[in-house]
């Protein structure tokens, strides 16, 4: 319900964004008709269309983009016919005399009385064009339902949060539009500017195909924002998501709830450390799943206690099984999996679950994710994100002894160093940022990002939590991929540390790369995996440690400059 209600509230958000613009006079086309035969529909048709339209990408993956590319030129070609008939009547009727025919002929029994449900349809038809073209800024909100989906499969519940998200746009569109109509029929009656009005609305239109035809709806009009959309929707997320029950571990550990039963294992697509292992080979065990992934800097910080309690507790009977799950096309890769299980000394049995089945089977949404199983199968608590790990090791302990095992009642002390360090969140505010255009957010070069071809971006100013590019990059969906030696990548944040994750795009290649923080060599700030000079080499696909503040945090501007091309660059992390 929660989520249900930030996609309504996101949606009602975007009249303010900038993305929105272009649809705009397409709506207002018809503010000086009555609303309900003629706006509503409209609004109707358009909510309907993106909903459908965004399921499908959900469900299809790329054939559905390029449907909807196409899809979007029909669009473009009815919204022209539809602008040069309100700038120029004359040209306009001849232009539609043929679809005046055949609307004619589908509609001729139904019209015969009145020629109202004709305004409907005309207007569900320009609603279903107008959601082709809808293309707002993707912020928090809707990302979440696209990642949820992406990673759950899409499915009824998909198409519902994308509805309320299309509906809540409908909704400050329909008011805009009511106010709207009032103000033009007040010019009509005193000023007689019909004509004037309609011709206006003509050349609005045509300006907006222009602007979405020339990618100008998602690049220029994203770096002119000054609402912060996306900052309001991820203030919507803290403040209605703060009345949500956490899952700390509770007080009164003797009454443990049964949340259900461990689901099965199968789906691996490879183990290691281990044979795979079965839910009935795992009867009279107590067992911790881990979801996690080697990427993630939440998982990396959480790790060392996840090694810690398996070390401690072996002995009287806990199995720590840790699911990794990918979030990037690299993180499927078993030699990268396996070189990184290595690098982290992770020895308890890994289960690579490369097409999500057990993720599904837990019905998990979460990086990391624990989820603590008692020794008769059933699940007792879970625990998401990072935290809370005095918590989490009292359940196990109580769980142990609901087993009959004896067991010491302290709590590990875990030393941690690098990017497994736990994160300075009162001080953190930059939030993970993805380079690839599926998720890109704040991206500030000029022209905006080109999608899957190769473009010479130049760097841009930057404010708080924008970025740039600069050289011969093609961005793809999931990452930035360099052409040329000389790119660079800029960020201006504020948090005690940076990761960026990373990849050579040859595998052994090793590019090197030279850091920069505010013009300068990093020093005392480097992170841990660069030197004081600010250099380093990228050797494998995963997460790099670029900066760690050693004073006061506040405001930087981060810089990356990379000395070799055949590169690729997936996503700022911040802690």
């Amino acid at each position: 319900m929660i989520l249900f209600l930030l996609s309504y509230l996101a949606g009602v958000l975007t009249i303010v964004s900038p993305c929105i613009l272009p649809v705009l006079p397409f709506v207002f086309a018809r503010a000086d008709k009555p609303f309900i035969r003629n706006g509503f529909p409209l609004l109707v048709g358009m909510a309907l269309t993106f909903a459908g339209v965004a399921t499908l990408a959900a469900l299809g993956g790329g054939w559905a983009v390029r449907a909807n590319e196409a899809g979007r030129w029909i669009a473009l070609a009815v919204m022209a016919v539809l602008g040069l008939s309100l700038l120029l009547p004359a040209i306009g009727d001849r232009l539609m005399r043929p679809l005046v025919s055949l609307g004619s002929w589908l509609t001729e029994r139904a019209e015969r009385r009145t020629g109202d449900e004709g305004d409907v349809r005309s207007s569900l038809l320009l609603g279903v064009a107008t959601g082709l073209l809808w293309a707002p800024c993707a912020g928090p909100i809707l990302g979440l339902i696209l990642t949820g989906a992406a990673l759950q499969g899409a499915g009824v519940g998909t198409t519902v949060l994308l509805l309320a998200y299309a509906a809540g746009a409908a909704t400050s569109l329909a008011l805009a539009l009511l106010v709207g109509g009032r103000v033009f029929r007040a010019m009509k009656g005193a000023l007689g500017a019909g004509e004037w009005i309609r011709r206006g609305l003509g050349a609005l239109v045509l300006v907006g195909v222009a602007v979405i035809a020339f990618g100008l709806d998602t690049g220029l009009l994203t770096r002119v924002s000054a609402a912060g959309t996306g900052r309001v929707e991820q203030a919507l997320l803290t403040r209605i998501g703060a009345g949500a029950p956490t899952n700390a571990a509770p007080a009164d550990l003797a009454n443990l709830p049964i949340e259900g039963v461990m689901p099965p294992l199968t789906g691996a697509t490879t183990w290691l450390n281990s044979p795979p292992l079965t839910t009935e080979q795992l009867k009279g065990k107590v067992v911790v799943v881990d979801f996690w992934t080697y990427s993630c800097i939440n998982c990396l910080r959480s790790i060392p206690y996840v090694k810690a309690w398996a070390e401690k507790y072996r002995d009287q009977g806990l199995v720590v099984i840790g699911v990794h799950t990918p979030e990037f096309a690299f993180e499927k890769s078993q030699a990268n999996v396996r070189r990184n299980v290595e690098r982290l000394s992770v020895t308890y049995p890994v289960a690579m679950d490369n097409d999500y089945a057990i993720w599904r089977a837990f019905k998990n949404n979460y990086w990391p994710a624990h989820y603590f199983i008692d020794a008769q199968g059933r699940i007792r608590h879970h625990h998401f994100g990072e935290g809370d790990y005095e918590g989490s090791e009292r359940v196990i302990q109580q769980l142990l002894k609901e087993a009959g095992a004896q067991v010491d009642a302290s709590t590990v002390q875990v030393t941690t160093a690098g990017a497994e360090m736990a994160a300075d969140f009162a001080q953190v505010a930059s939030p993970e940022t993805y380079t690839g255009y599926a998720r890109a957010e704040n991206f500030r070069s000029p022209g905006g990002l080109a999608r899957d071809v190769v473009k010479t971006y130049q760097a841009a100013s930057l404010a708080l939590n924008d970025w740039s590019l600069a050289g011969e990059w093609r961005v793809t969906r999931e990452h930035a991929d360099l052409q040329a030696a000389g790119g660079r990548v800029a960020f201006r944040f504020k948090a005690r540390d940076l990761h960026l994750v990373m990849a050579p795009a040859v595998p052994g290649a090793t590019p090197r790369f030279r850091v920069r923080i505010d013009g300068q060599a990093p020093g005392a700030d480097a992170g841990s995996d660069i030197d004081a000079q600010g250099v380093g080499r990228i050797d494998g696909e995963r997460l790099y440690q670029l900066v760690r503040q050693s004073g006061p945090v506040r405001e930087r501007t981060f810089e990356i400059e990379f000395l070799d091309p055949g590169v690729q660059v997936f996503a700022f992390t911040f802690g």
